[in-house]
């Protein structure tokens, strides 16, 4: 339990509710606070692993609460976004039933035995969701760049991402249930 990566991991659950006071306010301070801190628990989550791995302390409790932390982050941030207007709401509601969905697929899986890796589109999926957040959040323009535009746009790739690599782990699933 007591290992740098797992430190990060937790430091990513408490930065979560930071970067939803944050949005609470308007203007342009408290937006680039938001993604400041969104950015920095994102990468939390990439230094968190590489850690893990490098120090030979990969463990049960980091394998637990990484997955749980990412969720925490990426669907807490979307979903405050809905109010202010940045995102659209049912593309929340289509991220989180597949989140919802695969979680509950994977944790199927791991009870007979059967580990479901991380594929390379999930983790396309993760990339484009972070870059578009930042942007989300970031929100309004600076120095001639619409951060929001450049989100959304983003986001249009992450929910193509979403859908397909959804659509892959249900495919192995089903193929493991027939096997």
């Amino acid at each position: 339990m007591r290992s740098t990566a797992n430190y990060l991991t937790m430091s990513r659950i408490v930065m979560t509710p930071l970067i939803i006071f944050c949005l609470f306010f308007d203007g342009k301070l408290a937006a680039f606070l938001a993604s400041l801190i969104f950015s920095i628990a994102s990468i939390t989550d990439w230094f968190d692993g590489y850690l893990a791995r490098k120090n030979n302390t990969v463990s049960s409790f980091g394998m637990f609460l990484d997955p749980l932390a990412d969720k925490m982050l990426v669907m807490g941030t979307m979903v405050m976004l809905i109010p202010l207007g940045r995102i659209p709401a049912w593309v929340v509601v289509v991220i989180l039933a597949r989140e919802f969905a695969i979680t509950g697929l994977r944790g199927m899986a791991s009870n007979e035995g059967v580990v479901i890796a991380a594929s390379k589109l999930g983790k396309y999926k993760t990339g484009f969701q972070i870059a578009a957040l930042i942007g989300l959040t970031l929100h309004y323009e600076y120095y001639g760049f619409d951060f929001h535009f450049w989100g959304m746009g983003l986001l249009w790739i992450a929910l193509f991402y979403t859908l397909w690599s959804g659509y892959e782990y249900m495919k192995q699933f089903k193929d493991m249930l027939l096997a």
